[in-house]
């Protein structure tokens, strides 16, 4: 029955009916007969979609008014190329302001921070422009000239949080991809695999290595991907994907287009914080998990990322940004851009690379990604890069914070001790008692 309603409006369209046809059906007619021969796979894609099916056309989606500043004359109709959240949102209403609210449409927004910084002064802006903007989106600018009014540099761009000349901040077609817009593909992981993997934020990479990812993968036929209700525990229960755990529903909660409504910690900055309300959006994420798991489990779970939380913040974050701090305040750096001094380089892995990695690795439970490409890696960075960078530049206050904490903070004085004693203590478990501590949530958190 789909298929052939699909063919007749197809058909209809293209035939030229003039059965009560409006001026918007046989502009979009239009649309579709040249498209069908220039672009096939395009139209190809948008006629085996739920748009077509609800006869939702090319028109209506990239119909304009004249006024707006990127509509323009496309054979005797005003269109615009983008098709923005705000355009969207004339029926995805829920959706759309939901978006307006997440990570997601705000992303565009680090193109300010050091991020964006480095790839413009280590690298250049073509590399700014294919990388950083590619996943957290573009400014798009307007060019007269351009047959599309957009600047080549611009556009293309399907990043996350671009930036519209509406307004509007996102691209719902960086989840759902133009023009099938199909939902089973915005449920899958690998369609938040462009953006999320990498040396600092591999959640794609942790995913794979995680139980949930091994079980995803080896049963996707028992995923009822393509359903329109879709409820983990009774529309399926093999596996989750990013989309279960972070926007989709549950026996209780409905879905969500806000990424980070059911986030407690943020792990993006140098300093692991807690979000606000985050209790809140904590019991949010274990009624996800308790769909499959007991609450003890879960618990156990969340204590245990807690305390690699910690770990990460107290041992190694705060000390390598008090010491940094330090150099900087006391203009201990020989150079005086951001990045011209390689002390500088280590300590932004140490958090930024290394420091993130093994905190998402403990938060989706992928164990390699925890110890072997995070915390060892942070570890090794921070005691025989960092610290004998920061001796070199001889400011001694840096290098009195390094010899008092070496030698009275109970994390960091096993580099004075020797291998037996320290693996009697290990044995005891003396030294498993220095983190106790670390197992609360609100320990150290800002």
């Amino acid at each position: 029955m789909k298929k052939l309603t699909l063919i007749f409006v197809s058909l209809s369209f293209i035939a030229g009916l003039s059965i009560s046809l409006t001026a918007n059906d046989k502009t979009a007619g239009k649309c579709m007969v040249c498209h069908m021969e220039i672009s096939a796979g395009l139209y190809h894609q948008w006629n085996n979609s739920e748009h077509a099916l609800h006869n939702v056309t090319c028109y209506d989606c990239h119909g304009a008014d004249k006024k707006e500043i990127d509509s323009f004359l496309h054979e005797g109709t005003y269109i615009a190329t983008l098709v923005t959240p705000k355009d969207c949102g004339r029926c995805h209403t829920k959706e759309a302001d939901e978006t307006g609210m997440s990570y997601h449409a705000k992303a565009g927004q680090i193109l300010e921070s050091a991020d964006a910084y480095l790839a413009h002064v280590a690298g250049g802006h073509p590399a700014a422009i294919s990388g950083c903007e590619s996943c957290h989106g573009s400014k798009v600018e307007i060019d007269p000239k351009s047959p599309n009014r957009l600047t080549a540099e611009s556009w293309p761009n399907s990043g996350i949080g671009r930036i519209n000349p509406d307004g509007s901040k996102g691209s719902c077609n960086a989840c759902h991809t133009r023009h099938g817009f199909d939902k089973s593909q915005a449920r899958q992981p690998e369609t938040c695999g462009k953006c999320h993997l990498g040396p600092d934020h591999p959640q794609k990479e942790i995913y794979e290595e995680s139980k949930h990812g091994n079980v995803y993968f080896t049963n996707v036929d028992k995923m009822n991907l393509d359903a329109d209700r879709w409820v983990v525990g009774e529309d399926y229960y093999a596996a989750p994907t990013c989309a279960t755990c972070h926007i989709s529903a549950t026996r209780t909660q409905q879905p969500s287009h806000d990424v980070g409504g059911r986030i407690s910690w943020t792990l993006r900055p140098p300093i692991s914080k807690h979000k606000d309300n985050w209790q809140h959006k904590r019991e949010k994420m274990k009624d996800v998990c308790q769909s499959c798991h007991g609450l003890t489990f879960i618990d156990g779970h969340y204590r245990q990322f807690d305390g690699l939380v910690n770990l990460y913040n107290e041992k190694f974050a705060r000390p390598a940004g008090e010491i940094t701090g330090i150099l900087k305040k006391n203009n201990s750096f020989e150079n005086p851009a951001a990045f011209s001094n390689k002390i500088e380089w280590i300590y932004w892995e140490i958090w930024h690379h290394e420091g993130r990695r093994a905190r998402h690795g403990a938060a989706m439970m992928g164990p390699d990604y925890t110890w072997w490409h995070g915390i060892y890696d942070v570890a090794q960075h921070f005691y025989f890069k960092f610290i004998p960078e920061v001796r070199k530049t001889g400011d001694k206050e840096a290098i009195t914070y390094i010899d008092n904490m070496l030698r009275n903070d109970p994390m960091h004085r096993w580099m004075s001790q020797s291998t037996d004693e320290l693996k009697k203590a290990i044995r005891s478990g003396e030294i498993q008692k220095i983190y106790e501590k670390l197992f609360t949530p609100e320990v150290g958190s800002e």
